[in-house]
């Protein structure tokens, strides 16, 4: 046992992240989950364990991409990235700073798949409609891109992994944010500062704001518009108070979801039917089967060996923990995807002595290194691999190698500098 289940981790991965023949993630997991049970690698309560941990993280994401979908579909995201344009007044390089502090918002409240798959295209349409110079193309797609992920700590709702990893400890939506809007913040301002500087040369070509189009011209429906304001002013103040009325946040997104569906039924110009379908109804399978195959890692000991590691960095202290943990949760989501090493770093995390700032600094690291490792390799996320997918589609080819030269340098600097935000506030905090 102790060599199959890695093999079969392996193989599982290896088959989300290529996709033979187009195979669904959905199936992939689920596959590998079955054959683990097979060979007795896990057992049905495993698969109970994994369940209770994922369920609420697989509907909550499910719920926000459905909302996301249907601003979408509203014209809510091209008219916010048209504001974006025309308050820049004609600058290259201010446009370019709005552009990516656009994409944290959308991040922030939308998860980093929809700011990553909805807004890039909306972005590049943009900038191409602005009859900008090509050398100006790459770097607003890139650092769009970038953003997405970096800027997705601050809420246990920005990134999937978030969900994962708050639920598995029993976090709660309100005391997430105590403890990462502020690391989010030097996250969001260390990938605008890094990314400015890296494509400073290239952003500087000026364009004509009469070219732009009116924002409201773009709304398909401004009856829809407008009420999604208040859904979405809602949304966020149930969010907050999830924690104290003991309601998990999928249940909050999900009537969320269900309202702007239900309101956007009587638009001419929107057709839920085809929502529901664009719906990331697989990754609710793809869950439960991907931590089944890593609880095997846990079951034959694998885990115990990072736990040990962790252990080490706690005993150096604060500092060490935040810095260390962020660093290896972040190789491994480059190296193996950061869904299923946020688990797998969670369950080492759990296997540890720790307690109090410390605990919470392998909790927390985890979550951050998760949330900007992928950013290093275009594997670490199946966002990026779908985000690159779209963009060879509009016209915009990357190589890996182009991707990795320029990921690595612009994750590295960012990544320690939210750490470092980490342990100052936890220092502060405790």
């Amino acid at each position: 046992m102790g060599v199959l289940a890695p093999l079969l981790f392996a193989l599982t991965v290896s088959m989300v992240i290529w996709q033979p023949r187009k195979l669904n993630i959905g199936w992939s997991a689920s596959g590998g989950a079955l054959i683990a049970v097979i060979l007795g690698i896990v057992g049905w309560r495993d698969i109970v364990e994994v369940t209770s941990i994922v369920w609420n993280a697989t509907f909550t994401f499910i719920g926000i991409i459905i909302i996301s979908i249907v601003l979408d579909e509203i014209g809510f995201f091209e008219w916010s990235a048209l504001h974006m344009a025309r308050l820049a007044r004609g600058s290259g390089r201010r446009l370019f700073v709005y552009m990516v502090l656009l994409g944290a918002g959308v991040s922030v409240f939308f998860a980093n798949d929809g700011a990553a798959l909805i807004l890039t295209p909306i972005v590049l349409a943009t900038v191409r409609a602005l009859n900008m110079k090509d050398r100006m193309v790459l770097p607003f797609v890139m650092a769009c891109g970038f953003i997405a992920d970096t800027a997705s700590v601050p809420l246990i709702i920005s990134n999937l992994v978030n969900i994962v990893a708050a639920d598995f400890f029993g976090v709660g939506f309100a005391q997430y944010a105590g403890r990462m809007i502020i690391p989010g913040l030097f996250s969001i301002g260390a990938s605008l500062l890094v990314v400015y500087l890296y494509y400073r040369r290239s952003i500087g070509n000026p364009y004509s704001v009469s070219d732009l189009p009116e924002p409201n011209s773009v709304i398909k429906d401004m009856r829809l518009f407008k009420l999604s304001w208040i859904i979405l002013a809602v949304l966020m103040a149930a969010y907050m108070s999830s924690e104290w009325l003991s309601v998990p946040v999928c249940v909050i997104a999900g009537i969320a979801s269900a309202a702007l569906l239900l309101a956007a039924r009587r638009s001419p110009h929107i057709k839920t039917s085809e929502i529901m379908k664009q719906a990331p109804w697989s990754i609710v399978v793809f869950s439960i089967g991907m931590y089944v195959v890593v609880y095997g890692l846990r079951n034959v000991g694998l885990t115990d060996h990072l736990a040990d590691l962790l252990q080490w960095f706690a005993d150096q202290g604060l500092f060490v923990a935040s810095i260390g943990g962020g660093f290896v949760a972040a190789i491994l989501s480059s190296i193996m995807n950061n869904l299923p090493t946020v688990m797998i770093d969670a369950l080492a995390t759990a296997d540890t002595e720790t307690t109090g700032a410390i605990r919470e600094a392998l909790i927390f690291s985890n979550i951050i290194g998760s949330d900007l490792g992928p950013k290093m390799t275009p594997i670490g996320s199946l966002a990026t691999l779908i985000w690159l997918h779209v963009l060879s589609r509009k016209g915009v080819t990357i190589s890996w190698l182009d991707y990795m030269k320029t990921g690595i340098v612009l994750t590295i600097p960012v990544l320690f500098i939210t750490l470092c935000g980490l342990y100052v506030w936890l220092l502060i905090l405790h």
